[in-house]
């Protein structure tokens, strides 16, 4: 039987031959055909679709969680099969309700005005703002902002917190319109937006005609390279229509006349970049010996390699065995085992595996946008924190595992009991 919005479904096996699976649509940068296969998860729900209680009964639509490479430029992609007004129109993250994110965009906000020497006849845009959670900062030091967020739930917080915010998507469109009314960029910056775009030329090609003359732009996305090495497969959601090495972002930076002058590798997401990025033309900005060293650091791990993405596959397997190895030892041995955090890559991952609340009782988060709802796919109870106090679980598993330590901080208290926390990722890790 077909589900109500999805497509047959491919098969989950990655030992396939990759040109067998390969698929008509042409790839978002370069354009040619996909054919070779990174990564099968199968059959996915829509990572951030959380279930209602009054929505139990309906049927859910999942979609081929199946990932590919671009064989001329090696952009790793997902086929877009929901409308991205769909995904974000009504969006259940809210970036403030993290307080090592929060602690991570104040320090962000300093090193720019100390770095680019910002002030209060700047402009500062920020692409997909969110609630606000980054520009307060800006705007704390009395530099002017403005968001640009396609959600109007979240933007309506940053709105109420006084942040100027346009309630749409960007791209070369709504480039022009800013740029018209003399709202260029002086700082353009994207956190964690460029792997959610599906147009991409669309979106860089925006970002060249917002940004002032002499203008920077910085964007931190995940990087592919952590991706590659710790196996991190939760990453790959329908939200992330794309997954980039720093070889690849230069690519589509270059085709669009912006050059990166500088990039760091921080710590956020489990391993991300943040690049630095100004017009082409504009020389005041000399090249960091980072840009040329990552360069050659990406070669030598196979990134400029098509045979390096296609081995890919064959270590994921040994994710799902570590996980539900250890679940089903902890159900025969009656130890209870429940999840810290809703985040999209607990949907990946929970579904890719096949947990459902015999396994995994419930999870808690601190967002009030989800408590009260279910993981979709599994079906998992979404509860408060405090449900973990009432309960005392023998095991907490932190699905935001790149949160660990601000999670381990907060939940401190589990040591009471001898509760015990786990990290998932690239396999099972019990933390006293």
């Amino acid at each position: 039987m077909k589900l109500q919005g999805s497509t047959v479904a491919t098969s989950s096996s990655s030992n396939q031959n990759p040109a067998q699976q390969a698929i008509k649509s042409p790839c978002r940068f370069c354009g040619e055909t996909l054919k070779f296969t990174f990564v099968d998860l199968g059959m996915s729900p829509l990572a951030n679709s959380y279930v209602k209680p009054d929505q139990l009964q309906r049927m859910e639509p999942f979609y081929p969680l199946h990932a590919y490479v671009c064989h001329h430029c090696f952009l790793v992609q997902l086929e877009e099969f929901e409308n991205p007004d769909h995904i974000f129109s009504d969006y259940a993250y809210f970036s403030s309700y993290s307080e090592s994110y929060l602690a991570h965009a104040k320090s962000y906000t300093q090193l720019m005005i100390e770095r680019f020497h910002f002030g209060p006849t700047s402009h500062i845009v920020e692409i997909a703002s969110n609630d606000g959670y980054l520009l307060q900062y800006f705007q704390d030091q009395n530099i002017p902002v403005l968001g640009i967020e396609p959600a109007a739930n979240v933007a309506e917080v940053a709105k109420e917190k006084g942040i100027p915010t346009l309630v749409k998507f960007f791209g070369v469109e709504t480039a022009k319109e800013l740029a018209q009314q003399k709202k260029q960029a002086d700082l353009l910056l994207g956190n964690n937006v460029l792997a959610h775009v599906p147009d991409l030329n669309d979106f860089v090609g925006g970002m060249k005609i917002l940004l002032s003359p002499n203008g920077v732009i910085t964007m931190e996305f995940p990087h592919l390279q952590r991706l590659f090495e710790d196996v991190l497969i939760d990453t790959i959601y329908h939200e992330h229509f794309s997954y980039f090495s720093f070889l690849v972002v230069e690519k589509v930076f270059a085709k669009h006349g912006l050059r990166l002058f500088d990039v760091e590798q921080i710590s956020t997401h489990g391993g991300s970049l943040r690049i630095y990025a100004t017009h082409e033309e504009n020389q005041s900005h000399s090249l960091n010996d980072r840009v040329t060293a990552l360069r050659e650091t990406e070669k030598k791990a196979g990134f400029a390699q098509l045979k390096s993405y296609l081995d890919f596959g064959e270590k994921v397997g040994a994710v799902k065995i570590s996980l539900l190895e250890f679940l089903i030892d902890a159900k025969k041995k009656n130890l209870s085992v429940v999840g810290y955090g809703a985040p999209a890559k607990a949907i990946t991952l929970l579904n890719y595996c096949g947990v459902r609340s015999d396994l995994l009782a419930y999870t808690v988060d601190r967002s009030p946008h989800k408590q009260g709802c279910f993981l979709p796919g599994t079906k998992i109870p979404i509860y408060a924190p405090d449900k973990i106090r009432e309960t005392k679980p023998n095991y907490v598993v932190i699905l935001p595992w790149n949160l660990k330590d601000e999670v381990m901080a907060q939940m401190a208290y589990i040591r009471e009991w001898g509760g015990k926390f786990l990290t998932p990722l690239p396999e099972v890790i019990v933390h006293p």
